[in-house]
């Protein structure tokens, strides 16, 4: 098992919010690695431009590290944070689509899903992405309560 399954099979029996915590920072880290040094140094151009709210640039610069590194699920998670970032909502829900199906455990990207799709008032959508969230860990600090919350509102609907 690699680094990263390892991570995810604790992430799952995680218990507290500093275990949980520390695990994702952990997944983080390994995500956040192309394993190429100049697809890494496009990385980092593109965190600092989303950083410095240059959301244009940010998509310019992942834009770039996805042609480069298409297979790289972070490449594609980053550009639709700035395409969320920007309001482009429907740029932002492809590209998470194209994470997730490089990384499927990617709950950053299912929570980013999970926020558009709740702005959009699209709940059952919502609470399916959040619902894989709780796959992932079950014990994720105020998830059960989201999912709660979402699950009377969509029986509220349709009844």
């Amino acid at each position: 098992m690699d680094a990263l399954d390892e991570l995810f099979v604790r992430l799952r029996r995680a218990a507290t919010p500093p275990e949980i915590e520390a695990l994702q920072e952990g997944i983080w880290l390994l995500w956040l690695r192309t394993g190429n040094l100049l697809q890494d140094k496009q990385l980092e151009a593109g965190m600092r431009a989303l950083a410095a709210d240059d959301y244009t640039q940010a998509i310019q610069d992942f834009s770039a590290l996805i042609e480069a590194a298409p297979q790289y699920a972070e490449g594609w998670n980053k550009r639709a944070t700035a395409y969320y970032m920007r309001g482009e909502y429907r740029a932002a829900l492809q590209d998470i689509a194209r994470t997730l199906r490089l990384e499927p455990r990617h709950f950053g990207a299912l929570l980013g899903k999970a926020q558009i799709l709740l702005m959009l008032e699209h709940w059952s959508g919502a609470l399916a992405a959040l619902e894989s969230v709780a796959r992932l860990c079950p014990n994720w600090p105020g998830l059960q309560g989201q999912i709660y919350d979402l699950r009377d509102k969509t029986d509220e609907l349709e009844n």
